[in-house]
C-alpha cells in the first residue's frame, strides 16, 4: 500500500528532508516484525526477568525519549534510527496498555475506547494544523512530532484491541491472528478500488499491532495455552534478528527510498463510495465478534483450568530439577505468601504473573527431565494462580494453595 495521494514532493525534497521510508512491502514486513517484538520483548523484560511492569515501563520511557531525540536530530530518513524508534515505541505502547489493565484494572473495552478517542484527537489536531495526515509530508518538526505521537497511540490502541478480542472470543492467538490479517487484506482491496490512501494506510497501520501481538503470543505461549511453545525470550531474539537483517538489507539496497510511482489523482466520489465499503467491513467485524462472544468458549489463553493435584514425595522437586530453577519458584511462592499475609493482593497478583511466566518458560526443559514431577508441581501452581486471580480472592484459600506449593518445592 503506497500512501501517496495528494502528496507530490520533488525527488530532492524527499531525499534530503523526508524523515520516513517509502511505503513498500518492506515497510509492512518490518512493521509487523516490530509489533511482534513489542509484545514478546515487553513480556520478557517484565515477567521473565522479573523487573516488574511499572519499572519496565519507566525504563523504556527513558529509552524512548533518548531514541526520539536522536531521530528528531536527523535531517533525513535513516533506516536504523527510524526502525529502532518504532521498536521502542512498540514496547512502550504495549507497556502503557498493560499498566492500565494489570495495575489499575481498567477494562480492555474502556482502554480501547480511550485510546481510540486519543488517536482521533491527535489526528484532528494534526490535520487542523498541517492540513494533511500523509506520512510523505513529514518534512518539518511539528509534523514529525504528530507522526510519532500517533504511532505511540496506535501501538497502545492495537494492544488493547487485540487483547480485548482474545478476551471476548476465547480464541487462541493462532486463530486470532487471522482476524487482523483478513481485515488488512480487505483494506488493501479497498485501497485498490479507490479508497482514500491516507485513511487506508492508518487503518492498516493500527491493525498491524494486534496482528503482530497475536503472532508473538502464538509463537511464545506454551502448547498448553494454544501456542507453539518457543517462549518469549526466543521469540524476541528471532524477531529482533529478523528486524536487524531487514534493516541492514534496506541500508545496503535502499529499497525503501526508491522514487515512488506517480501519485494517483484523488477521486472524491470513489473515495466516498469506499467509505461505505469500510463501514460494511466494520459492521461485519462487529457482527463476527458478537457471534464469537455468544458461542460457548473457554477462558482466554493464559488463564488456568481446574487444578489437577498429583502426589509428590518430599525432596522430589530438588532431586529431579535444577536447584536454581526450584529456588526461583520457591522464592516467588514465598513472595506471594508474604504479600497475601500483608493484604497486598495487587502485589500477590503481580508475583503470580512472574511465577506463571517463569514456569511456562521452563516447561520444555523441566517436563522433558521428569514429566511426573512437572505435572505434580504444575497442578499446584494452577491452584495458586486460580486462588490469587479469583474475582473475590479468599486469603485462607490463597494461603493453603501457596503452602502446598511451597511444600512441594522443598
Amino acid at each position: 500500500m503506497n500512501e501517496t495521494t495528494n502528496v507530490a514532493p520533488t525527488k530532492a525534497h524527499r531525499t534530503m528532508l523526508s524523515k520516513v521510508p517509502e511505503i513498500t512491502v518492506w515497510f509492512w514486513v518490518i512493521k509487523i516484525l516490530c509489533t511482534t517484538v513489542g509484545e514478546s520483548f515487553a513480556d520478557w523484560i517484565n515477567m521473565t526477568l522479573g523487573v516488574g511492569l511499572v519499572p519496565t515501563a519507566a525504563i523504556f520511557t527513558v529509552v524512548l525519549a533518548a531514541v526520539l531525540i536522536w531521530q528528531l536530530s536527523l535531517d533525513r530518513y535513516k533506516p536504523f534510527v527510524y526502525w529502532l524508534t518504532v521498536v521502542v515505541l512498540s514496547v512502550t505502547g504495549t507497556l502503557y496498555t498493560d499498566i492500565l489493565t494489570d495495575q489499575f484494572g481498567v477494562p480492555l473495552a474502556a482502554s480501547s475506547a480511550v485510546f481510540a478517542l486519543i488517536l482521533a484527537v491527535v489526528f484532528g489536531v494534526w490535520f487542523a494544523k498541517e492540513k494533511t495526515l500523509s506520512i510523505h509530508s513529514i518534512t518539518t518538526l511539528p509534523r514529525e512530532l504528530f507522526y510519532w505521537l500517533a504511532i505511540l497511540v496506535t501501538f497502545a490502541l492495537g494492544t488493547a484491541v487485540g487483547d480485548w478480542t482474545l478476551d471476548i472470543t476465547g480464541w487462541g492467538p493462532g486463530i486470532a491472528v487471522l482476524l487482523p490479517a483478513g481485515l488488512i487484506l480487505l483494506i488493501v482491496a479497498g485501497w485498490k478500488l479507490g479508497a482514500n490512501a491516507v485513511l487506508s494506510f492508518w487503518l492498516a497501520y493500527i491493525l498491524t499491532r494486534p496482528l503482530g501481538a497475536n503472532m508473538g503470543d502464538w509463537l511464545g505461549f506454551p502448547r498448553s495455552q494454544q501456542g507453539l511453545g518457543l517462549g518469549v525470550a526466543i521469540t524476541s531474539v528471532i524477531f529482533l534478528t529478523a528486524i536487524l537483517a531487514t534493516v541492514v538489507y534496506l541500508i545496503v539496497t535502499k529499497a525503501d527510498v526508491i522514487e515512488p510511482d506517480t501519485p494517483r489523482a484523488a477521486k472524491p466520489r470513489r473515495e466516498r463510495m469506499m467509505l461505505g465499503y469500510f463501514a460494511a467491513v466494520a459492521a461485519a467485524t462487529i457482527g463476527l465478534l458478537l457471534w464469537a462472544n455468544a458461542q460457548p468458549h473457554g477462558a482466554p489463553p493464559g488463564t488456568e483450568g481446574p487444578a489437577t493435584i498429583t502426589a509428590i514425595a518430599p525432596g522430589q522437586a530438588v532431586a529431579k530439577f535444577p536447584a536454581a530453577d526450584v529456588a526461583q519458584f520457591r522464592a516467588l511462592t514465598q513472595d506471594m505468601l508474604n504479600r497475601v499475609n500483608a493484604g497486598d493482593q495487587a502485589g500477590a497478583t503481580a508475583s503470580a504473573k512472574k511465577l506463571e511466566s517463569a514456569w511456562d518458560d521452563g516447561q520444555p526443559k523441566l517436563q522433558a527431565m521428569d514429566a511426573a514431577t512437572w505435572t505434580a508441581i504444575d497442578g499446584r501452581i494452577d491452584a495458586v494462580l486460580t486462588s490469587i486471580r479469583d474475582a473475590k480472592p479468599d486469603p485462607a484459600t490463597e494461603t493453603q494453595a501457596l503452602n502446598e506449593l511451597r511444600t512441594a518445592l522443598e
